[in-house]
């Protein structure tokens, strides 16, 4: 039932991000075309490309890569028993939630401080640019809360005992 809700939703997000690197890729062309072809240099596809790219980063992290993808140091877990890694987990789970949800408070400070500032080239204010941040820990801390109850899969952890780091 969750996944006939999550999968079109996990679609959404594939496409937003498809249309962030979209637009990074044309205002790249455009500066080439701009700078190189009509020796006139333009700011604002810097500008676009620098924003688009922070929403990339973030709104990927948040909502495109899913667990099994992420970049997790797990030496000593993955080779524990699953309730080893039930605890490692757990712990690291508590660690985001205290950690960005102390976090929390400071960012949303900041961000909407920000409204005062807009950029130089487009004019759009700061705290729209930085609002995603606040939408990323959120997502963050809503999946770590997801993984404490979960816990890690039951299966055998997909790294050899003989694996080396090489």
């Amino acid at each position: 039932m969750i996944d006939h809700i999550l999968k079109p939703l996990h679609r959404f997000a594939e496409a937003v991000a498809a249309g962030l690197l979209a637009i990074i890729f044309v205002a790249f062309l455009v500066q080439i075309v701009m700078r190189y072809v009509f020796n006139a240099p333009v700011g604002w596809t810097t500008e676009l490309s620098l924003a688009a790219w922070l929403w990339l980063v973030l709104w990927g992290a948040a909502f495109v890569l899913k667990d099994d993808e992420e970049i997790r140091i797990d030496m000593i877990s993955a080779r524990g028993s699953y309730r080893t890694r039930r605890v490692v987990a757990s712990v690291v789970a508590l660690a985001i939630i205290v950690l960005f949800g102390l976090s929390l408070p400071g960012a949303w400070s900041y961000v909407t401080f920000m409204k005062v500032e807009k950029s130089s080239y487009l004019g759009v204010r700061m705290d729209i640019t930085y609002s995603i941040y606040i939408v990323f820990v959120v997502a963050v801390i809503l999946r770590a809360v997801r993984q404490l109850v979960r816990g890690p899969d039951k299966a055998t952890s997909d790294m050899p005992s003989s694996a080396s780091a090489l």
